[in-house]
């Protein structure tokens, strides 16, 4: 269509810069685009010859009595141009006049029922003005096939050429077939990509940010960074961070943030850095410093979980057969109580340092509704400790049901913001099934009783894990297993202990402590880690929880504590 508006709007131009050159000289108009065969012309009389494009249009010459002769023109006419083949007659070729007629040569005489009209005299040839001859695609028998051949004037002054051009279409042969279906979906899929592309780079111009950002840590940050790790080095420690955070892993990562909550070494490793005395003293702020810190991170948890190496993956969870396991201690001579705990950190929340207040609130809300749904054995109450009595509070801590407020550990570490917003404890009827809520973890799923009956203990945590899980999503990594704020809690997260009396073992602790670890067993004091024994009364648990199941993580205490009874009463 755009061609088409084209050729019309050149050939009016043309029209307009040229017609006045032949207005002068111009025949009798015709259709120029008459496509019909011209008529048959009657025998007599002779039939009017159109006069040859080359040739200047003849004029009728005076009565014969009067005319002058006069010298041949100096100028030759024109050569005639040669006429296309007719399509009905053949016009006579017009006359060359000789050297002695006159310049004007004889009209052909009209019909006899009319008379001949006076004519002027002609011109001098030297003054009459030349047509131009237009391009031959503008010719009249270029145009429409007619076969009367002119010098295209008559299509230049035809009022229905612009109509009949823009109403002229291609052979059907000769049109591209287009699909709009086709033609629309790529003008979308041009859209999308070029839509694509500019968001892709946006992206991309982020990420060079982020990637800058992630190696900008805070001058201050830096310098409490060298202080604390010259300490560090200078003191006598025994803990797992003294031990892997060397000089060249120290310089590596000190500038380094975790991408979503810019988390620094000094989040992961500030409680060890103040607490000399700390058996690991490195936590997790958020779950992407496992990856970023690995360097640290994974020669610790390959030290405390008994070689499970960086290449390692935790196995799928499994909980095996809850009744295999009886009681450890059926007499009761040793055992005072057996307890199975597991921690869990809630899908789509970030760990204890960086959490807000209003983070700390809505999970305890969401926490305090899931447990209100329990049922038979596991339905209790939940208790915020927002509000709650002091020595209410204490009361359940004596019991060993509540976590204390105040750990130093816990608060070098920013565990302990806001407290004690959004933090709470669950228990059902007979304070044998508890949670604890934003404690250390996000969930602390606990059951325990007196005595020894550790198979009892474990259904009873077995059947509470999953029914938690049917509603709160927990966070789980396919390498490290279930994600928790400590290293030492990954994969299983199971800890089954029992507070256990040996005082022929206790008596040479590190002889205790010797034994225990044969089996893979850690001891603590009465009211857990980092506290002492109280009436010769130990806290002994399964030390691995990475590298095996939850079943066979029970399993090594529940054989453990065997062989240190079997032990106790052979000395």
């Amino acid at each position: 269509m755009f061609a088409l508006w084209y050729l019309t709007f050149a050939v009016d131009e043309i029209r307009k810069r040229l017609a006045w050159l032949f207005s002068s000289n111009k025949p009798a108009p015709q259709k120029a685009l008459d496509n019909k065969p011209a008529p048959a012309v009657a025998p007599t009389p002779a039939p009017t010859v159109k006069p040859s494009p080359a040739a200047a249009p003849a004029k009728p010459s005076l009565p014969e009595p009067s005319p002058k002769p006069v010298a041949a023109p100096v100028a030759e006419p024109p050569k005639p141009v040669t006429p296309p083949k007719p399509a009905v007659v053949q016009p006579a070729p017009a006359p060359v006049p000789s050297p002695a007629s006159i310049v004007a040569p004889k009209s052909t005489p009209a019909a006899p029922s009319s008379p001949p009209a006076p004519s002027t005299p002609p011109k001098p040839a030297t003054s009459a003005k030349m047509p131009i001859p237009l391009p031959k695609s503008l010719t009249e028998a270029n145009t429409n096939g007619n076969d009367n051949s002119t010098n295209g004037n008559e299509a230049l002054h035809d009022i229905n050429l612009d109509k009949k051009l823009f109403e002229a279409q291609l052979p059907a042969s000769k049109i591209a077939k287009v699909d709009i279906e086709q033609l629309k979906d790529a003008s979308e899929d041009f859209i999308h990509g070029e839509a694509n592309a500019f968001v892709q780079s946006i992206k991309e111009a982020q990420q060079a940010g982020f990637r800058k950002q992630d190696t900008m840590v805070d001058a201050a940050v830096l310098a409490k960074l060298e202080e604390g790790y010259a300490k560090l080095v200078a003191s006598d420690s025994k803990s797992l961070l003294k031990k892997y955070l060397t000089k060249e892993v120290f310089d590596n990562l000190k500038n380094k943030v975790t991408p979503t909550f810019k988390s620094t070494l000094l989040d992961v490793i500030q409680s060890g850095l103040e607490n000399h005395d700390s058996g690991v003293g490195i936590y997790a702020p958020d779950a992407e410093a496992y990856t970023v810190f690995a360097d640290l991170f994974d020669p610790i948890i390959e030290d405390y979980h008994g070689g499970f190496k960086k290449t390692d993956k935790h196995p799928a969870s499994d909980f095996g057969d809850v009744n295999s396991f009886g009681n450890v201690d059926p007499t009761n001579e040793y055992v005072i109580s057996t307890r199975v705990r597991c921690g869990r950190s809630m899908q789509g929340y970030p760990f204890n340092p960086c959490l807000t207040e209003a983070q700390y609130k809505e999970m305890e809300a969401k926490v305090s509704s899931t447990l209100s749904g329990l049922e038979g054995e596991l339905k209790g109450k939940f208790y915020p400790l927002t509000g709650m009595e002091k020595a209410v509070q204490q009361q359940l801590i004596d019991d060993h049901f509540l976590f204390k407020e105040g750990d130093r550990f816990l608060q070098a570490a920013n565990a302990c913001r806001y407290w004690p917003s959004g933090r709470g404890i669950y228990h059902n009827d007979n304070k044998r099934f508890l949670v604890w809520c934003n404690e250390e973890d996000h969930l602390r799923i606990i059951s325990m009783q007196q005595g020894g009956d550790l198979g009892e203990i474990y259904r009873r945590l077995v059947t509470a894990v999953n029914e938690i899980e049917k509603r709160v999503p927990f966070s789980h990594d396919d390498r490290l297993g279930f994600l928790t704020f400590c290293p030492t809690n990954l994969g299983t997260t199971i800890r089954a202990s029992v507070h256990i009396k040996v005082p022929k073992l206790a008596s040479n602790k590190a002889k205790l402590e010797e034994v225990a670890a044969k089996y893979n067993l850690q001891v603590r004091g009465t009211r857990g880690e980092h506290t002492e024994a109280e009436g010769g009364v130990y806290d002994i648990s399964n030390k691995r929880r990475m590298g095996l199941t939850e079943f066979q993580a029970v399993k090594e205490m529940y054989d453990g504590i065997t062989e240190l009874i079997k032990l106790e009463k052979s000395l």
